[in-house]
């Protein structure tokens, strides 16, 4: 088969990339695209990989030209690091974002969901993405960090330009010079302003803790100052692409199935169900890299020490062998093994976190496709952050009218 790689990819092949992974997943799934590179696209080989400790984490990805502060905030990211470091540092995040603490959290976030949604529902058409999926994790994440209200705009404008270093590579291996410099230049300038501002909020936390994680991070003995700031500037990061494109996703699919979204209103008590087994279906991240700590084998395959060992997760969650009829979505099915949050040592530390955000978001996102329908959809070029970029509802059977009113309560 030729080499995979997704650069240059079609639009449509982007928002739909399954039926290229089940090509190579059928064919060739533990599949070298060249020299010291790898995808692995079948389920056992993906699962197998995530919970052996001889495929390190450890090496952040080249970023081109000069680009000192976002280059300094992701080397010391918890998603980036291996034992020991990351055993101490993710010990010691786990306590805050625990099954009790994420409970303690749900009527803020529902409080949160609510005070989005709320002004939608008087409008003829709007970007879900701009106005819901993207504003809500990053109100979530703030709170937890103690960001104050009038922070809340900037914070989000940062965390969408840090976003954009992984696009800006993307564009930048297909040809793009000058939409990756731009997009490169923005995370720049987001990782430095966020490493500055954190910098300030962890001394003042030292003279005057709160109770929030800057304060529990700040007090804590043997992290630095680096890793405090990049760990705040990560949990803002990580929590604001998955849940916004989980979000986003969803919308999508239960727009496109309105029986299945019928079934869901009627029946609330499948929707944490239902939350599991979207992020199966359509993850919201597709793809993470292992490195190869030694020579080793993955299926019949040799894999040489210091190969790069892309996992998709995407196509692993579709796989035959380990779901059945995977290209269905099945609320009630068992996703307890699914990979669309990793496994093994670097699980994703916010997963308790974004299915509360998603739990509490997906009742009131049905209520709204009563009166809305799709009309547009634009995904990234990012086939690792997968999701829409915009998100277009529109009201149904307005024409200039208004869009309905919200259900009564």
């Amino acid at each position: 088969m030729e080499p995979f790689s997704p650069l240059g990819w079609s639009p449509a092949d982007l928002a739909d990339p399954y039926p290229i992974y089940r090509r190579y997943r059928e064919a060739d799934p533990v599949h070298r695209a060249g020299p010291g590179t790898w995808f692995v696209f079948d389920h056992e080989h993906v699962a197998q990989t995530l919970s052996r400790r001889d495929f390190g984490r450890n090496r952040p990805a080249h970023l081109p030209g000069r680009n000192d502060a976002l280059y300094r905030s992701v080397r010391d990211w918890l998603v980036f690091l291996d034992p020991p470091r990351h055993t101490r540092l993710r010990r010691l995040l786990a306590a805050e974002f625990s099954p009790k603490v994420v409970a303690g959290l749900r009527p803020r976030i529902a409080s949160i969901v609510a005070s989005l949604l709320r002004p939608l529902w008087g409008r003829e058409e709007f970007d879900l993405v701009r106005e819901f999926a993207a504003p809500l994790p990053v109100l979530v994440i703030s709170a937890l960090l103690g960001v104050p209200g009038e922070r809340h705009a900037w914070f989000r404008e940062r965390a969408e330009w840090l976003q954009e270093a992984s696009s800006a590579r993307a564009a930048r291996a297909s040809g793009g010079l000058a939409r990756a410099s731009g997009g490169l230049a923005r995370a720049e300038t987001a990782a430095g302003e966020l490493t500055e501002y954190f910098d300030e909020q962890v001394r003042a936390r030292r003279a005057a803790p709160r109770d929030d994680l800057v304060s529990l991070l700040a007090a804590a003995p043997g992290l630095t100052g680096d890793e405090i700031t990049a760990t705040c500037v990560h949990l803002l990061t990580a929590g604001h692409e998955t849940t916004t494109n989980l979000l986003g996703k969803s919308v999508l699919h239960l727009s496109a199935r309105p029986d299945l979204a019928r079934t869901l209103r009627q029946e609330p008590a499948l929707v944490p169900s239902a939350v599991g087994e979207l992020v199966r279906f359509d993850a919201p991240v597709q793809m993470i890299t292992r490195w190869a700590t030694e020579a080793q084998e993955l299926g019949d395959r040799k894999i040489a020490a210091g190969d790069k060992v892309v996992l998709v997760l995407g196509s692993a969650n579709r796989d035959p062998a380990r779901f059945t009829a995977p290209d269905r979505i099945v609320v009630d099915r068992d996703t307890s093994r699914h990979c669309g949050f990793g496994m093994g040592i670097h699980y994703c530390l916010g997963a308790q976190l974004a299915r509360a955000e998603a739990e509490l978001a997906l009742p009131p996102l049905l209520e709204l496709l009563r009166g809305f329908g799709v009309s547009g959809a634009r995904y990234a070029e990012d086939l690792v952050f997968h999701g829409p970029a915009a998100l277009t509802l529109r009201a149904i059977g307005t024409a200039g009218s208004g869009a309905p009113a919200p259900p009564a309560r």
